[in-house]
């Protein structure tokens, strides 16, 4: 409250008035009102049950209004907002005059008790995920058999809220991050990638508009499994690339840093998704992108192959592996050495390509094996 009422002061006099409170803050007023009336009915049902120790508890009416109606549902909007409020969050963190207005206006605040306003706005989301805990005990402690059975009932729906909750904010999270990754991922035009296919300006429209190459990557439903810089050896040059292993392919990519791109702005100040890696969103403030060096690589068509140590003597290879692209005819299409700066971080990539291989195969047969049990379509659609 004391980050958003200075807010709202500053922009009464006319400071910061570009910034949104709700993307920042979202139903933070309503969720307090809420929040604030639950605990003060709550505690007054217990404070007459102290000063009248022959009445009730009476704690069902209580919890069947705030459970049922309006607090879990206020919390679920502030959850949903969160990743997004942190994203911003994360964009304005970059200018001077709310930095002043974070450090000076509102951190130096006793009652922060020197906490910053990202671990302030994560608060609601620990709160909501202990009202389970809360209703166990008042559970644990009911005498009355239809009470205890009203009480369990509704610590189940809030548990299943949690976890709906938690696959909602976890799809919004992935989706923010691929939002982010298609503007940073750059696909050549074949004609640009390799200067055997020649393409006669002419045609080149025709062949752009039919290529979907960005679009793979707009599946919210495909999961990032593992990512990082490597260095990849060609046969002249060693090349800064940067991998991302998703669930079903891998993409190797170039490092390319160019502030142009941007149309000239402060790169300092381009919105970068918190959910990225550390290293990814540094490369992404100085202006840098990746651009995709070869067709992605399916799972099912990826060799991975270790490089021994002994060859690390005769062509100075360190913590290197190699990965090789088979088409559906099991012929070799490309082949990728790549070194890692350490040895553990080859072990890492190993483990984690290997795994996600697995994976993929281990789903892929229960899909066939689904479709060959179940007829096509079913009589409940």
């Amino acid at each position: 409250k004391i980050f958003m009422n200075t807010l709202k002061y500053l922009q009464c006099n006319e400071f910061l008035l570009d910034v949104d409170l709700w993307r920042l803050f979202a139903n933070l007023e309503e969720l307090n009102k809420i929040s604030h009336s639950f605990l003060k009915t709550f505690f007054e049902t217990v404070k007459q049950h102290i000063s009248k120790s022959d009445s009730p508890m009476g704690f069902s009416s209580i919890l069947r209004k705030f459970f049922q109606g309006d607090l879990c549902q206020t919390h679920q909007i502030y959850c949903l907002n969160y990743t997004s409020a942190v994203f911003y969050l994360e964009n304005l963190r970059q200018r001077e005059d709310f930095g002043i207005y974070l450090k000076q206006w509102c951190e130096q605040n006793e009652q922060c008790r020197r906490l910053h306003l990202p671990e302030l706005l994560v608060a609601p989301l620990h709160r909501l995920t202990r009202y389970p805990l809360l209703l166990d005990n008042i559970w644990k402690r009911s005498t009355d058999e239809t009470e205890k059975g009203f009480i369990w009932s509704l610590k189940e729906k809030v548990e299943k809220s949690i976890r709906d909750l938690e696959g909602k904010v976890k799809w919004l999270d992935n989706f923010q991050k691929f939002r982010q990754l298609q503007e940073v991922i750059i696909w050549p035009q074949v004609w640009d990638r390799d200067k055997r296919f020649f393409v006669p300006e002419c045609l080149k429209q025709s062949i752009r508009e039919n290529n979907s190459s960005e679009n793979i990557l707009s599946s919210a439903n495909r999961l990032l499994l593992h990512e990082g810089r490597l260095t990849l050896a060609e046969s002249t040059r060693l090349l800064d690339a940067y991998l991302f292993l998703f669930d079903d392919l891998l993409l190797i990519t170039k490092i390319k840093r160019n502030k142009k791109k941007y149309g000239g702005s402060d790169t300092s100040l381009i919105p970068v998704c918190p959910s990225l890696t550390p290293e990814l969103q540094s490369f992404i403030r100085e202006g840098g992108f990746c651009t995709v060096l070869d067709q992605p690589i399916p799972l099912d068509r990826l060799i991975l192959k270790n490089v021994d140590p002994i060859h690390v003597t005769v062509f100075s290879l360190r913590n290197a592996f190699l990965i090789q692209h088979e088409n559906r005819y099991h012929q070799c299409i490309a082949v990728f050495l790549l070194q890692a700066q350490t040895e553990t971080a080859k072990k890492t990539w190993m483990s984690q390509i290997e795994t996600a291989i697995s994976n993929y195969t281990a789903h892929r047969e229960t899909k066939k094996s689904t479709a060959f049990c179940f007829p096509a379509e079913s009589s409940e659609i």
